[in-house]
């Protein structure tokens, strides 16, 4: 299983520049592997995230904006499930992985489990 997050290296906009800081930096503190896609110097990025951020989760004109993040080629969400994910101290179960010893999620999970 491999997190990737599609970002823009080259995006005007600054919300998304710090969107896709915030997604990177947390995943490189908490030593998740993942992978960067960028859609901005890749036609075969952009095609891809495109074609496989699901109906749903589109917005309602235009294309879907970065960050996206996915685990394979299984579709997790954008930077706004990533927040309220992080917020709930439950990123490892978003992104479809087993939340670390010790980590407040395996806490949580071994309380709700108790």
């Amino acid at each position: 299983m491999v997190i990737r997050v599609y970002i823009a290296s080259s995006s005007g906009s600054t919300a998304i520049k710090k969107q896709q800081q915030d997604v990177l930096g947390f995943l490189e503190v908490n030593k998740i592997e993942f992978e960067e896609k960028d859609i901005a110097a890749n036609e075969e990025n952009r095609k891809w995230m495109r074609e496989n951020v699901p109906e749903e989760s589109r917005p309602a004109s235009g294309n879907p904006l970065p960050p996206r993040i996915f685990n394979d080629s299984r579709y997790l969400g954008d930077y706004e499930a990533f927040f309220e994910a992080r917020e709930n101290n439950a990123v490892y179960a978003f992104l479809g992985l087993t939340a670390p010893p010790g980590s407040k999620e395996a806490e949580a999970l071994a309380k709700q489990q108790a």
